[in-house]
């Protein structure tokens, strides 16, 4: 009777796991499509939201989804906040795509990458089911150092200072996959919802590095006089 007892529980946590992580990608799916439309809006009416209202909407908008995660309104606030991410693409979209002459090639090779970048770290945790919680508290501690270190670049005027930033930017967030993906899979994340957003973000910050590097390393000259 005890086995069966253990066997019962180890059966029903099972299926709440990959529920949670069914409903997680079908999520997470449906809103990088939804924010991948509202950047594109923004780069056809030439949007240029400030530095202010990007980090207000970004922030308060993240606070909102985490104060609704139980509630149907949660997934309202999730697309408010992927939708709000996508829109705030917009300028640095419009600069690759008009000062580059291979600026759309660029954009979506970044794309591209990291959709793969995303499935293969995915996919690895899934068949291996490793557990890569004690990944968490360096993986914050690296993110915080790397976008303090990244606010000093921009204030001096430090572009290959900004170049090595996107490159730990970009093994930070492949790590917070993995992170995340595990905590799914180990039951240590049990709202989709938050497991959406935490994996979004990371493949938003994936996106933007990637992209900043191939701007560098791949661009094919600037359209720009």
């Amino acid at each position: 009777m005890q086995n069966y007892s253990v066997l019962k529980t180890r059966t029903l946590s099972g299926v709440a796991t990959n529920s949670v992580l069914r409903k997680t990608y079908l999520l997470l799916s449906l809103t990088l499509l939804f924010s991948a439309f509202t950047a594109y809006l923004g780069v056809l009416s030439g949007a240029r939201p400030g530095t202010m209202i990007t980090i207000l909407g970004m922030f308060g908008l993240l606070f909102l989804t985490q104060a609704l995660r139980n509630s149907v309104w949660g997934l309202v606030a999730t697309f408010a906040f992927t939708g709000f991410m996508g829109y705030t693409l917009a300028p640095i979209l419009s600069f690759y795509l008009n000062g580059f002459v291979n600026g759309a090639a660029l954009v979506a090779t970044a794309a591209g990458g990291t959709g793969v970048i995303f499935l293969l770290l995915s996919g690895f945790v899934l068949v291996t089911r490793k557990d890569f919680s004690y990944m968490g508290g360096f993986l914050f501690a690296g993110i915080m150092v790397a976008f303090l270190v990244s606010l000093f670049g921009l204030f001096f005027h430090a572009p290959l200072l900004q170049l090595v930033i996107s490159g730990v930017f970009m093994l930070l967030c492949s790590g917070l996959i993995l992170f995340h993906t595990s905590q799914i899979m180990n039951g240590g994340e049990t709202n989709y919802i938050m497991a959406t957003i935490s994996l979004y973000v990371a493949i938003f910050n994936i996106f933007i590095s990637l992209l900043q590097i191939l701007g560098v390393f791949a661009g094919g000259g600037s359209n720009r006089n």
